[in-house]
Parts: C-alpha cells; structure tokens; sequence
C-alpha cells in the first residue's frame, strides 16, 4: 500500500517527527502501567508476606509511567532542529520541573510509609522513643523538601548564591539562640547511634543514680529509680557522663551476697550450705552456676561471697534479701554461726580508791 504523498511529506516535518517520538513514548508509558497493573503487583502480593512492597508499588507506579512519558518529551525537544526561544529552553525546563515534583512526592509519600511500617516494632523493642522518631522522621523529610527545592531553582538557573548566604546568617543566629537544645538533640542522635542504652535497661549513671530507662527524647531521657522517683537527665550531659549498663550485653545480671561465719567453722560445709541456698532459689538461674568464695580473714570471721545470676537486674536488691534470709535459716539449721564484732578490755591494775 502507498503511502499518500502529502502523509509522506507531513511525516518529514519536524513538529510531526517529534510527535511521532512522543506517540511512542506514551505506548511505552502504557506498557509499562500494564506490566505494573498486571503482573508487578500480582507477584508482590503472591510471594511476599508484607504489604510495604505493594504499598511502594502503588506510590511509585505514577512517577514511574510518568517518567517514561516525559523522557519522551526531553527526547522529542532535543531533536533537530531545535524549538524557537523561549520554547527550546522553556519546554525542557517545564518537563524536568514536572518529574521532579513528582519524584520528591513519591519520594515523600514512600518515606511516611515505611516509618509508619517499621515505627510500632521500633517502639515495642525499646531501640529509639516515639518523640525522637518522629522528630528524626521529620528531619529527613524536611531535607529532601530542601534538596528538591534547590534542584528545582538550579533547573531554572536562578542564582543561589544570595539564598545560602542568607541561610547560613540565619543558621548562625539560631545556633546561638537554641544551643542547648541543640546540643540535647544530638546527645540524644549520639545515644541512639552509639546505642549505648535503650528503653527497659537498668543503668547507672556516674556511680551516683540507678534506675530502668522508661524514655528516651528529643531533649532528655527519663529513668525510673527502685524508690520510683522519675529523674529526667538532659541528653547533653547524658552524652558525656560514665554509663554502667546492667542490662547489656545480655539482660542476666550477677549479684554478690557477702557471708561471714565464725573462725574454727567447716569451710567445705558453709560452702555447701550456700550452693543449696542459691539452688532453692527459683530466681537464680542454673546456667551459669553460682559460686562460693572465701575472700578475706576478716577481724571476726571468716569471710564468704555467694555469687549467683539472675534473669533481670530489677530483681537485685529483692533476691540478695531472700538469699540472706535463707542463709541465716539454713545456718542456723547447721549450726554454723555468724558472729558479731567483739572486744575483750584487759585492766592491768585497779586504781587505789582515796580513804580506803
């Protein structure tokens, strides 16, 4: 079939040439919407258990197709020869300004959900507060709105020279003016990356507070004591103060229980007593095994140390008060005594008594 000689000469115009591209660039636009509709989403619901993947699908199936259209235009405008001014510089810009306000929303839209995704086992493992996510969470959000906006004035050549200077004399002023703050947020920044400590474990703090961590915030983290008094230290200085933490590397805690029994006693049975002590306990775990220590020879006893584990370090000062309260029933039922400290006063010579 012949072609019409005025299709024919149409086809050579320039303006029909880059529709052509353009017409084709839709098609494939459309193909890739159908592979996304029909086959992309069907496998990600059939051999994935989450549903991020088929929410990601979903927010980045627009910018994608989109994309693919207005490459499409870059390619049709960039053909020879070129568009008249202002349209060959206008038209580009145009379409690079479409794709990436697209992009930054998707971007945007992608990023809420997969912090909403991860959050609630975030939270419930006690890794980070809910506050300093959200704040974290709004810190990235706020620098890709920020790096979007810069392309998109680099895009349409605007200078931004005057933009940074004014940024970085307004940084120095709100620098100076919110420096605490500032520096308690990234106290709370270097305790989450230096995951020193979380939400649950028992620490102490410069030898001096001990306590569960029940919060950690934008600008302070708050510990529960065993008087339940609530002491809420600002990140700043939690940052740079000696932290003993009881619950890591493993929750299991060791407590020390000091003995002291009367010189002349059986060594290898007060030993004895003690391990059963430690063994009737149901809150001392069985492996690793307690152990019995003969530590000093004290002014007025031999001196013992009953070391044994337990499952967390909240149950410290309640099991050492059962384990002594053991120890003295089970010495007594053995007739190991535990003495008291004593002085015998030697007179070596009366005074006279005056008119005797």
């Amino acid at each position: 079939m012949d072609i019409p000689p005025f299709l024919h000469d149409l086809s050579r115009q320039p303006i029909m040439q880059r529709l052509m591209v353009v017409a084709a660039y839709g098609v494939m636009a459309k193909a890739v919407d159908i592979f996304v509709n029909r086959i992309l989403k069907r496998l990600a619901a059939a051999y994935t258990a989450t549903d991020l993947d088929d929410k990601a699908i979903d927010i980045l199936h627009t910018p994608i197709v989109l994309s693919v259209f207005l490459i499409g235009i870059l390619h049709a405008v960039s053909m020879e020869p070129g568009l008249a001014h202002p349209w060959g510089r206008f038209v580009p810009d145009v379409t690079e300004s479409i794709a990436l306000i697209v992009w930054t929303l998707g971007v945007l839209r992608l990023f809420m959900v997969v912090g909403e995704h991860y959050m609630a086992s975030i939270s419930q493992r006690g890794k980070i507060g809910a506050d300093l996510f959200l704040l974290l969470k709004n810190v990235v959000r706020v620098i890709i709105f920020v790096s979007a906006l810069i392309w998109l004035l680099s895009i349409w050549n605007v200078n931004l020279a005057p933009l940074f200077a004014s940024a970085g004399i307004a940084g120095i002023a709100v620098a100076l003016a919110a420096k605490d703050s500032l520096a308690n947020f990234f106290g709370g920044i270097s305790i989450f990356a230096d995951k020193t400590f979380k939400v649950g474990d028992y620490i102490i703090i410069d030898n001096a507070h001990r306590g569960e961590v029940v919060e950690i915030g934008v600008r302070s983290t708050r510990i529960m004591t065993r008087d339940d008094v609530l002491i809420t230290i600002p990140n700043s200085i939690l940052a740079n103060s000696k932290i003993i933490n009881e619950s890591a590397p493993i929750p299991r805690f060791r407590i020390r229980v000091p003995v002291g029994v009367s010189y002349g006693s059986d060594l290898e049975r007060v030993e004895a007593v003690l391990l059963a002590v430690a063994a009737a306990n149901p809150a001392v775990v069985k492996e690793p095994q307690a152990r019995v220590r003969v530590r000093a020879f004290g002014s007025s006893s031999v001196d013992f140390e009953l070391l044994c584990w337990v499952e967390d370090p909240r149950l410290k000062g309640l099991e050492i008060h059962h384990l002594l309260k053991a120890v003295y029933g089970a010495f007594a039922a053995n007739s190991i005594s535990i003495p008291f400290p004593r002085q015998d006063v030697h007179i070596k010579e009366l005074p006279e008594i005056a008119g005797k």
